[in-house]
């Protein structure tokens, strides 16, 4: 269990990761609605794993080439924006929880059920 200052700075960093990767250019990158879900540091913040969710991801392969090109310049704007003293090498994994739930909330929708009309 991460103690808070770890808790703390893992919600920094979701949140100055989740604005750095609008301003992403790369085409590779700006598939879909993105959206940080998780973020957990190790204690010595040398690695952090970031997973992303994508809604309407076209090309997963080239999502991650994409993730890893600009994974150098999101680590130095987000050394820039929270003043660590060792800024966390990012990993980068594909979290498919928004794609899931829309897709289970179209299952349910798509059910014929009668409604229960009390009178």
């Amino acid at each position: 269990m991460p103690s808070n200052k770890l808790a703390r700075t893992n919600d920094d960093i979701q949140l100055v990761l989740s604005k750095l990767l609008r301003e992403i250019k790369d085409p590779r990158i700006n598939q879909g609605m993105l959206s940080v879900t998780r973020v957990e540091t190790t204690g010595d913040l040398k690695y952090c794993k970031v997973w992303i969710s994508v809604l309407g991801l076209e090309n997963e392969k080239e999502f991650k080439k994409g993730l890893r090109s600009a994974s150098g310049w999101l680590r130095r704007e987000l050394g820039n924006s929270l003043k660590l003293r060792n800024t966390p090498e990012l990993i980068f994994e594909l979290d498919h929880s928004i794609e899931y739930g829309a897709h289970i909330n179209e299952l349910i929708n798509s059910l014929d059920i009668k409604r229960d009309e009390e009178e």
